[in-house]
């Protein structure tokens, strides 16, 4: 699979990259148009992921031996990054569920997992997860509802906070204790089919961005088979794959909000040129400054995509191979989140400030209302805070170099 990144709008560029090209536009172009009523009535944005399923991106990350076409992370992130101009709601309902995908390709042991991936290809099935918690402080590497077996039906019941979008999802993927007698942080990850899922609504979703994603709470109770309980334990999936994958599209649709943002500053900026040919303004120099930071963001994210891709194709034992899920690297994906996140809310702000007045109305080519809104969630989606203080463990005892 090969997929650029693309310039300008992100739509019409893309249609010089062939068939996959096309198809990524073709998604791009529905988020464009339905992005505003899925933001003002804060509604999954069905369309999109129409569009999505039916040019089979839900699935494009599956190795092509279980019928997907094999993208890399990067790949994703360039994805990501095109939704996330236009509608970043689309785009992290995308992220999301590409982390979910990875973490079954990466950790399945065959059998009934691999036989779920070539169904959900098949059928491009859309994924949610089931991670945090009530009473664990939002701390996803542990768990209070544990995973009961009785007569070869396994059965689980989890007080979720937030399932993004789960009442839309054909699977959601939750974590649970081993056992009953495990401690918190032995945890397994489960299969549940979304016809195997009752979801009971706990609270109402109405935020201030991101709110085509549907995050309310739920209590989830879900049976399934023990074959559709993941073998590798959950902190493996966490560090190898969940951490990085979801810190990496995360930061790309942060990207593709600052790229809305800085377009459409400089079409502010143009159109301000024309009329005064041969004056650099004041917000000209803004945009300069701007272009500066918004290059070093994504050479940031598509260098830390690159970095896990090189990771997983190197060969297994080799240096490379050992990079992923080490201390060192997980430090790095903090750092990606941290940052990436205040940098959509920073570049955002300097459009802002180039388009004025312009930038702060709702009713005009250059508002930037939604992205701003939008790139606020990123901070608080797993807290910042709570990343900086386990980074700030994790530096203490680290001795290498990231």
């Amino acid at each position: 699979m090969s997929i650029a990144v693309t310039g300008g709008s992100g739509i019409e560029s893309a249609e010089a990259l062939g068939p996959l090209g096309r198809a990524e536009a073709g998604v791009a172009a529905a988020a464009a148009r339905w992005a505003g009523d899925v933001d003002r009535d804060a509604r999954f944005p069905q369309e999109s992921v129409d569009a999505l399923r039916d040019q089979r991106l839900l699935a494009c990350a599956v190795p092509p031996e279980l019928g997907g076409e094999g993208a890399s992370l990067q790949e994703l992130c360039t994805i990501a990054r095109m939704l996330g101009r236009h509608c970043a709601a689309t785009a992290m309902v995308f992220a999301m569920h590409q982390t979910q995908i990875l973490s079954l390709v990466r950790h399945h042991s065959g059998g009934p997992v691999e036989d779920f991936l070539r169904e959900a290809v098949a059928r491009q099935y859309l994924l949610a997860s089931a991670t945090t918690e009530l009473g664990i402080g939002g701390d996803v590497r542990r768990s209070t509802c544990a995973v009961e077996q009785s007569d070869g039906v396994v059965s689980l019941v989890k007080n979720a906070p937030v399932i993004s979008y789960g009442e839309y999802a054909d699977a959601i993927l939750a974590t649970a204790r081993r056992t009953r007698d495990s401690p918190p942080s032995d945890q397994v990850l489960v299969i549940c089919r979304r016809a195997d899922v009752t979801l009971e609504p706990t609270g109402d979703w109405n935020t201030l961005g991101l709110r085509g994603t549907c995050s309310p709470g739920f209590v989830l109770r879900a049976t399934t088979t023990p074959d559709l309980v993941v073998g590798a334990s959950y902190s493996e999936i966490s560090a190898e794959t969940m951490l990085p994958v979801s810190h990496s599209v995360w930061s790309a649709v942060w990207l593709g909000i600052a790229d809305a943002g800085v377009e459409k500053a400089r079409r502010y900026v143009r159109a301000a040129a024309r009329k005064q040919p041969g004056v650099t303004s004041p917000a000209a120099l803004r945009l300069a400054e701007a272009a500066a930071v918004h290059q070093q963001f994504s050479d940031l994210v598509f260098s830390a995509a690159r970095r896990f891709d090189d990771a997983i194709s190197a060969p297994t034992g080799s240096a490379e191979s050992e990079i992923a899920g080490g201390m060192g690297y997980s430090l790095a994906m903090n750092n990606l989140k941290v940052t990436a996140s205040t940098l959509a809310v920073d570049l955002v702000g300097r459009a802002l400030l180039i388009c004025g007045i312009a930038g702060y109305r709702e009713d005009t080519e250059y508002s930037l209302g939604r992205h701003l809104r939008d790139a606020h969630g990123a901070a608080i989606m797993v807290n910042n805070d709570r990343i900086m203080a386990n980074s700030a463990q994790m530096a203490t005892a680290y001795r290498g170099t990231i």
